[in-house]
């Protein structure tokens, strides 16, 4: 039976191997495509944070533009970056996230800190069979 610090050790290796390979890549340097056609770029990958159910992989990316009235456009780019952009970047990672979260920011936001005045969209998709399967939060 493994111990409480053991279990912390391995853990914090789990989130150190996912974190390189989420960053084997080098941040894409142009817009990433979407279905709306707005300009999207990575800000940050973040994994060292636990999710509700595990192991989670946060994508964070800018969408300069972005306003609160976009819902839906924001909806089908968030589950188009999932599928086309973050799964295919936790392939192979251990442990293996369970969910990923996209958000969409119209301006860089420190992670965690509270900016009610940019507009940001999250979502959180388990993964499943190879997909991601959009969650309610």
């Amino acid at each position: 039976m493994m111990t409480l610090p053991q279990a912390r050790v391995l853990f914090v290796l789990g989130a150190s191997a996912l974190l390189a390979a989420c960053q084997e890549e080098a941040p894409v340097a142009g817009s990433i495509d979407v279905p709306s056609g707005r300009e999207v770029t990575l800000i940050d990958v973040i994994t060292n944070i636990p999710g509700n159910a595990g192991a989670a992989a946060r994508f964070r990316f800018l969408a300069p533009g972005l306003v609160s009235d976009d819902t839906d456009a924001a909806v089908a780019d968030m589950q188009a970056l999932c599928d086309g952009y973050a799964l295919p970047r936790t392939e192979g990672t251990v442990p293996k996230p369970s969910e990923i979260i996209i958000s969409l920011s119209a301006e860089v936001v420190p992670f965690g800190q509270p900016s009610p005045e940019v507009v940001q969209f999250f979502e959180t998709y388990r993964v499943e069979d190879g997909a991601c399967i959009w969650e309610p939060f």
